[in-house]
């Protein structure tokens, strides 16, 4: 592919150099620059082995709105989703075959080149009732290759017959009856490709957010067998597990009060929040890493002052102030829908009223301690 790709390009210069070579600058017709325009769109195209749709990858079988998998495309699902707006969201891997998931020992799952993470974000028309009316909104993508892992956006049409690539973002209006029977409607915001590589960003490399062990390490939701999600995959041969997925480690359901309310408040926070909020994320210069597994209070946020005071702050002092959520800048401004204070600062429009709910009954139980 390589080599048809470099013989395509020399070509495609060739073309262009004597279209233009061959005539008075001053000359070049609309229709000649647009041809020439084309022609380069073209090349970038081939290089960078972008699909304008997303039928054009061959994921689904059948109505592509069905998401019915094809072969070596797999569902799976996570412990903790990122809350986005209350969409509902449906994830599948495409491992060409032979290809494996790999268990690295910091707990992160790495793919080999090939590999493809496909999240499909969609709205109910009612949640009391969520496979009837349904609507796709965006197709997100991370692509595996050579030189790492590359973001792509595709935004669904009207229709529902199939999903164009998107650069610039875009808003849409969503309208749905939630689970208490009342009518929703908002602008749901489509991140552009620059805010989707924000978040993705650890170090100087694009990374995937969801599937880690603890993420992926729960009941498998797409087979009847009741088996672990990660014994499922190695039946399959798509993962090898050095030990039984028991003794890995597994977070917590931010929502399942079977586990207590810290375990379930430190999920949710890594969930939502510490794709950033961690030692090599985007927002590691805040000092605020909320990973599940960090130990360090202050680092938390407990007692913790913000490094730049200001609107993001609304002039409290901690980050979490133990006892008083209301006094808190981690509460604050994820209750905000401002821009300029909201956190997460990207991916929502709304207020996720019962997560917020879960991180004040948290911040409720805390105490000072000397």
């Amino acid at each position: 592919m390589q080599n048809v790709n470099s013989t395509l390009f020399w070509i495609l210069v060739f073309v262009c150099f004597f279209t233009l070579g061959c005539q008075n600058k001053s000359n070049i017709s609309a229709p000649t620059a647009l041809k020439v325009k084309a022609e380069m769109s073209l090349l970038n195209h081939v290089l960078t082995d972008e699909k304008k749709f997303l039928s054009e990858y061959g994921f689904f079988k059948g109505p592509i709105a069905e998401l019915i998998p094809n072969s070596d495309v797999y569902p799976y699902d996570i412990n903790n989703p990122l809350f986005s707006d209350y969409a509902l969201k449906k994830r599948f891997v495409f491992l060409p075959s032979g290809n494996k998931m790999k268990i690295e020992d910091s707990g992160e799952v790495t793919f080999e080149v090939g590999s493809i993470l496909i999240k499909n974000f969609y709205y109910p028309a009612d949640y009391n009732d969520e496979e009837t009316k349904v609507r796709n909104i965006e197709t997100r993508l991370l692509i595996k290759g050579e030189e790492g892992w590359k973001p792509l956006n595709y935004i669904w049409n009207k229709d529902q017959t199939d999903a164009e690539l998107n650069f610039i973002g875009d808003k849409q209006t969503v309208q749905f009856t939630d689970a208490n029977y009342t009518t929703r409607s908002f602008s749901y915001q489509i991140p552009n490709l620059n805010e989707c590589k924000n978040c993705h960003i650890k170090g100087k490399d694009i990374t995937p957010i969801g599937p880690t062990i603890a993420q992926l390490n729960k009941k498998y939701s797409f087979s009847e067998e009741h088996l672990n999600q990660l014994e499922t995959f190695q039946n399959w041969s798509l993962i090898d597990l050095p030990i039984h997925p028991f003794k890995l480690s597994k977070l917590p359901v931010w929502n399942d009060t079977k586990a207590t309310l810290e375990d379930r408040a430190k999920a949710y926070l890594d969930a939502n929040c510490a794709h950033c909020h961690n030692s090599k994320g985007s927002a590691k210069n805040s000092g605020l890493y909320l990973t599940f597994d960090e130990n360090d209070l202050r680092k938390r946020g407990i007692l913790k002052p913000p490094v730049a005071a200001g609107k993001g702050s609304g002039d409290l002092e901690f980050s979490i102030l133990p006892g008083h959520p209301e006094a808190s800048i981690l509460v604050y401004r994820m209750k905000s829908i401002d821009p300029a204070i909201q956190m997460p600062e990207i991916g929502r429009t709304l207020v996720h009223q019962e997560g917020v709910a879960l991180l004040e009954d948290y911040i409720r139980t805390l105490t000072f301690k000397d």
